[in-house]
Parts: C-alpha cells; structure tokens; sequence
C-alpha cells in the first residue's frame, strides 16, 4: 500500500503527542477514530508503528523510520501550498514561535506586534514555556532558545548577545546599605531559579557566581525579578528588563557581568519555505534590535 497524507497526518499528531487524545485534540478527532485511522493504517502496511505502554504511544522501529519521511512529506506539501499562493508582500497564516520566558515577556511582544502591523493577515502566536521548546513534536513553527542544540535535524541562527548583572531595589539599597565589593555580597538573600528545574545550563547564573543558596526560587524570569522589586533580596537580571523595572538598579557592575546569547532554531526541512525564511529573518532583526535598544536605557 502507498501510504495516503490523510494517514501521514494521522501518524505525525500520534508520534507528537504519544496518545490518542493528544492527537485527537490537534486533529479535532475522536480519540477512538484516531485508534482506528492508526490501526488501519498499520493494518495496511503489515507493519507495526507505535508500541503501546502506560505511557502512552511510543514509536516502534518501523514507526521511527517512517517519521523522517512523514516530515519530509509534511514540508514538501506546506511548500507545494506556499507555492500555489504565490509571492506575496506581506506574510499570512499563522505562526507559533517558543520562547523562554525572559524573551517571550520582555522582548518579543514589541517584535511580534510590529511584524503583525506590518502583515495584516498574519497570526502570531508566543508559546512562553520554563522550558526546551520541543520541535520535533511541532510545539511552535520555530523557537528562541539560549543555547545552541547540537542533535537533530534543525537550522541554528544565532541572533544576538545580550547581557545580565546584579540588580537590587532602591529600597533594599537603602535599608541594607552600599555593596560595593564581592564579599559585601556574603549575608544578603539571592533570587535565583529552582535548582531541579534549570533547564539549560546557560541559565545557571548563581553557580557561575559560587553562590549555593537561592532563599527565593521561582522558575519564571518574570516572577523572580518582582520578587527583587518588592525589596527582599538580590537577584542576576537581564538588561532588558530593567526598563520595565525602574526600581532596580544594577550593582557591582564593574566586577560582575554575564553575557548570554539568544538563538533562533527552527526544523531543517522548513528552510524551503519562503514565507517562513521571511518571518524569521524580521525576528530575527527585531529581537537585536530591541535588545539594543532596551539595553541602551539602562
């Protein structure tokens, strides 16, 4: 049997979300249907494709095989529609992008809100996750990322640097006096992420600093840098964010200073695309630029 794209598309939402619901829900399926349109499938093939656990839906061998050729059939029939479309000015569809959320809150709603003023007919969508976006089970279109993966089949971009450093409230400054050296720092509670849920090593920024104890925790940027505006510790921050929090102030900057890096990673296959090339080209430009711009302010 050849296999069908009806039967592809049933296959990839199955292998993305390892259930049955899972893919119903993207597939606006009853599970049932997808267990049967599966069975089925794999009925014609005399091949096994998933093995069945508690767990849900792992791929079997075969069913591993057969992934790489359903994705490869999934970019040919999004480019074979692109290119039906034709060329057009402006970007249309819709689009998901996952992120951190350090640039999902403080970076890309400027850049996404001024890519959609500038194509009317394009649907954006911010997927913020304390967490490795995962693209292979299609989660966004593309994803920024703070470091560079080094396995599967993806396009890494690196888009820009930015930089980070001790930041304090004007009210903590006051009530706990100047910091003027390392050692000043011994005795003054930290905020930093949760130790068990740092999900990229590029986020471990207190160990860099010898620091062991995080007295408040959180794994949301957002949330531990209103934690260091309410006044109650210290916390590593990024430079653009402090525009959004003009109660912070940097501290011990001439001894102390991070820099990171943001990527753009996005499927390989998806590199035939021209309206995909297009949009992560202006992310890409926006994220630096805005970076520049907020770090600038501070």
């Amino acid at each position: 049997m050849d296999p069908q794209w009806d039967d592809m598309k049933v296959f990839l939402a199955v292998a993305r979300e390892a259930s049955l619901s899972g893919a119903g829900r993207i597939l606006k399926m009853d599970p049932a249907t997808v267990g049967r349109r599966i069975a089925r499938f794999e009925g014609a093939l005399d091949t096994p494709l998933f093995v069945k656990s508690p767990q849900g839906y792992a791929l079997s061998a075969a069913g591993d095989r057969l992934l790489v050729h359903a994705e490869a059939a999934e970019q040919a029939m999004r480019a074979g529609a692109e290119a039906l479309t034709g060329p057009s000015d402006t970007l249309s569809g819709q689009i998901r992008i996952g992120a951190p959320d350090g640039s999902a809150n403080y970076i890309l709603p400027q850049v996404c809100a001024e890519i959609s003023e500038q194509n009317p007919d394009l649907d954006i969508q911010i997927v913020a996750l304390p967490r490795v976006i995962n693209l292979s089970r299609r989660e966004a279109d593309m994803a920024v990322t703070v470091s560079a993966p080094s396995a599967g089949q993806l396009l890494v971009q690196k888009i820009c640097d930015y930089q980070l450093h001790l930041v304090a409230s004007r009210h903590y400054l006051r009530a706990k006096g100047a910091i003027e050296t390392l050692e000043d720092l011994k005795g003054h509670k930290m905020i930093g992420y949760i130790p068990d849920m740092i999900f990229d090593k590029e986020l471990d920024y207190l160990s860099d600093l010898g620091i062991e104890r995080v007295a408040l925790a959180s794994n949301s940027v957002s949330v531990q840098i209103k934690m260091a505006a309410q006044g109650t510790a210290l916390c590593v921050a990024h430079d653009f964010t402090l525009p959004s929090h003009r109660m912070l102030r940097k501290i011990l900057t001439d001894k102390l200073s991070l820099s990171r890096s943001f990527y753009l990673v996005r499927h390989q296959g998806d590199q035939r695309s021209e309206r995909l090339n297009r949009f992560a080209q202006a992310l890409a430009k926006g994220i630096r630029d805005e970076v520049a711009r907020l770090e600038a302010l501070t």
